[in-house]
């Protein structure tokens, strides 16, 4: 039910046709229209999602002119490698906090389309490869956010997945690989959290732009998942405003100086858009603004040092340890350690385009380290990506004086953001030689990389250690620092695969498409689920993140045996911190299908996670609780989420390639009826057990009929079961049964 239902319902029946199309676009760039004489107010939206992009002045959606100062927090990619929902909550909570102190009524984000290509512009914004985590830490973020009474967008609702012509593409996607991978953290995150709003993508999808796609924006967001928010459209995304209206957008932003809202009158006027319609599609926009209204919302100023202290532990606890050979770190304070790398005193810390903050303060790992004995040398130029010979002397140098060298690392600004891709998985050369360098004079030697994807490590073997910081944000060198010295301890995990090559990613053949259509042919096979089900080898895979201390996983238990449909199962498992040093852990589940069903869905699955803090000694188990829908794949012909019966297997580890326990249940499950297609297969009916129909079809079939009655000869042998279902599970009803009408075959269907 709409929170002010009769409010609104009272409003909208006082207004003309004119001031409800006025409603559904903006009244410039940043701001709704008002309707003064109903004492309806404007409210604002700013850019997220790791921080306010509130804009005064010239106004623009890629962070190209001035904003407010304001915290920035670690960046999309860094925070999902917490895997952390306390965490992800705790910091919604804070820009919730920010938002309302600057009169924001509603956060553009958190952005979580998936990863498809490591390549992506954007990817640093964006959560995980995997729907699951990246759903889960979205609703954490929405309920963060939301608990202060400040709206959220989710986006960019969806196959939005790369920069190439992002406004214009055509995504052609699979309603399976739809169901299972791109719209499926957006489905938790609705269903959990119930953000204010979701903001429709600039793409097409299947032929359709988003934001007027109404089986995207009607079906499935509002029929489906129940979603009862509005739907944005992205900043110029809107290709046919009555179309959309029609499909289910809201609002239209920005601003169209009145263009758009004419053609909503014109064609209520006409007959072509039915008022009800506009009714339905302004009484959310109402109920949506009633919710947070400015002048109730007002909490006065936030304290931006005690969000810089937030960002700086936040960072260190999405840090990610990739390697440490001999556990060289953390390093000692006694000891003289070389700092080098321009990064070292002007962190890359966020990504280019409208997540792009004016931060109120920023902080580099030499600053950091002050009180410490450490020397510092530039090596390469300061943008990050120019070669000097002078300073790359001055580097080794440097490292030969120290007892350990701390390499900061990763890719330059200009190398990843929004509005453009990568096309390369390299760091500058002029990086890579620096570290080949330093290294060969110094065996101590420490990688810190900010960058917001995965980058290739040619020198990895040459190294002691690797320390993934992400886009840390504005504290993110204190958290280095932090990290490298023992006063924190690494506990993120990948949130995604680190490949060996380019040429090695799922999508490789297909991305970014030929400018007018991107076919996603890699199907559900996406991230870990393509490189676990092709036994890849991978630098380092999802999951993956060491520590200082060390953690025994035991006594893995099943509540039971077997499930059936509308059943749970319990997973419990005990998680030991067997170090010296207090640490955390994530405890990952995954799901194993079936061996005869790996033809056609993922090796194994992330279908649970929990991260757990213990101190040196202590044991605590860990509980999942799971239902056959988490056993289930998106089955198209019957239009439903399907978990065929069969045994299958839980598997707990701390990656993705790291399974410490397992143990088997076996599902006995009810198939879905079947509805009679062209394209049905005896095979289909084998796996859903419908023996009574396979023999039916068969029994009248004189061919098969005489095949399997044959007796056993060494010259005539009879057909087995097992041959009988590789011989016909291709074959279609229609070729079985030619002599039969689809409602016959339909009725046999019925038998099960």
């Amino acid at each position: 039910m709409k929170q002010y239902e009769q409010q609104v319902k009272k409003l909208v029946s006082q207004m003309t046709l004119e001031e409800k199309a006025s409603l559904c676009s903006g009244a410039d760039f940043w701001n709704t229209k008002a309707i003064p004489r109903l004492q309806l107010s404007s409210v604002m939206v700013s850019d997220g999602p790791h921080g306010l992009r509130k804009q005064s002045g010239p106004a623009d959606h890629l962070g190209l002119n001035d904003s407010m100062e304001a915290v920035c927090f670690p960046a999309g990619s860094a925070m999902a490698s917490s895997f952390d929902r306390t965490l992800i909550r705790h910091i919604g909570q804070l820009l919730g906090e920010e938002a309302k102190s600057e009169h924001i009524h509603t956060l553009l984000g958190p952005a979580i389309n998936i990863k498809r290509s490591p390549l992506c512009g954007r990817n640093f914004e964006y959560l995980s490869e995997d729907p699951y985590l990246a759903g889960e830490m979205a609703s954490s973020y929405v309920e963060g956010v939301q608990s202060q009474d400040v709206g959220v967008s989710v986006k960019h609702y969806a196959a939005n997945n790369q920069e190439y012509r992002r406004m214009s593409t055509d995504s052609t996607v699979d309603e399976r690989t739809l169901r299972e991978i791109y719209l499926k953290a957006f489905e938790i995150t609705v269903r959990n959290s119930r953000p204010w709003t979701i903001m429709g993508a600039y793409n097409r999808l299947n032929g359709t732009y988003c934001c007027e796609n109404e089986w995207l924006l009607t079906t499935v967001l509002r029929e489906e998942w129940g979603f009862d928010g509005i739907v944005m459209s992205d900043w110029g995304a809107v290709n046919n405003r009555v179309r959309a209206l029609q499909a289910g957008l809201n609002l239209e932003m920005p601003a169209s100086d009145g263009l758009t809202d004419q053609l909503i009158v014109d064609a209520v006027k006409d007959g072509s858009l039915d008022i009800t319609v506009l009714d339905n599609a302004v009484s959310d926009l109402v109920n949506w603004v009633l919710k947070g209204q400015p002048e109730t919302s007002f909490s006065g100023e936030y304290d931006k040092a005690l969000h810089h202290e937030e960002s700086r532990k936040a960072a260190a606890q999405c840090a990610v340890l990739l390697k440490n050979e001999a556990n060289i770190l953390p390093l000692s304070k006694r000891n003289t350690v070389a700092f080098i790398g321009p990064f070292a005193k002007v962190p890359r810390f966020q990504g280019g385009g409208s997540s792009h903050i004016h931060a109120s303060r920023l902080i580099g790992a030499v600053e950091a380290a002050k009180t410490l004995p450490v020397i510092y040398a530039a090596g390469v130029e300061a943008d990050g990506e120019t070669r000097s010979e002078a300073l790359l002397s001055e580097a080794i140098s440097a490292a030969k004086q120290a007892t350990a060298a701390v390499l900061f690392a990763g890719l330059p600004e200009s190398f990843e953001s929004e509005g453009y891709d990568r096309t390369h998985l390299e760091l500058p050369a002029c990086q890579n030689e620096l570290i080949e360098a330093v290294a060969a004079v110094q065996p101590n030697t420490i990688i810190v990389l900010h960058n917001g994807s995965p980058v290739a490590m040619p020198w990895l073997d040459h190294v002691a250690a690797v320390l993934e910081m992400y886009l840390g944000g504005q504290a993110v060198g204190a958290a280095a620092v932090d990290l490298l010295y023992g006063d924190a301890n690494p506990c993120g995990k990948l949130a995604e695969t680190f490949p060996l090559r380019i040429e090695d990613t799922p999508s490789y053949l297909n991305f970014p498409g030929d400018g007018q259509t991107v076919r996603y042919g890699e199907g559900v096979f996406v991230g870990y689920r393509w490189y676990d089900s092709r036994h890849m080898k991978v630098l380092f895979p999802f999951g993956h993140g060491l520590s200082y201390t060390t953690f025994a996983f035991d006594q893995l238990s099943l509540s039971s045996e077997t499930l059936t449909d509308g059943e749970q199962l319990t997973v419990r498992i005990s998680i030991k911190n067997t170090g010296l040093l207090a640490g955390s852990e994530v405890v990952q589940l995954y799901i194993a299908p079936p061996e005869k069903q790996l033809d056609y869905r993922p090796a194994q699955e992330l279908k649970g996670f929990e991260k757990t803090a213990l101190q040196p000694g202590a044991e605590k188990t860990v509980t999942f609780v799971l239902d056959t829908r988490a056993f289930a794949y998106y089955r198209s012909s019957n239009s439903c989420w399907y978990a065929p019966s069969g045994c299958y297997e839980l598997r707990i580890g701390n990656s993705s390639r790291n399974i410490l326990c397992r143990a088997s249940v076996t599902l006995k499950t009810k198939p879905p009826r079947l509805i009679y297609s062209e394209s049905l297969t005896m095979g289909d009916l084998l796996e859903h057990g419908m023996m009574n129909a396979f023999g039916a079809l068969l029994q009248d079939n004189a061919l098969f009929n005489a095949n399997t009655s044959t007796p056993a000869t060494d010259e005539n042998t009879a057909l087995t079961p097992e041959m009988m279902e590789a011989m016909l599970g291709g074959l279609p009803l229609h070729a079985i049964a030619r002599n039969k009408t689809r409602e016959e075959i339909q009725k046999i269907l019925d038998l099960g």
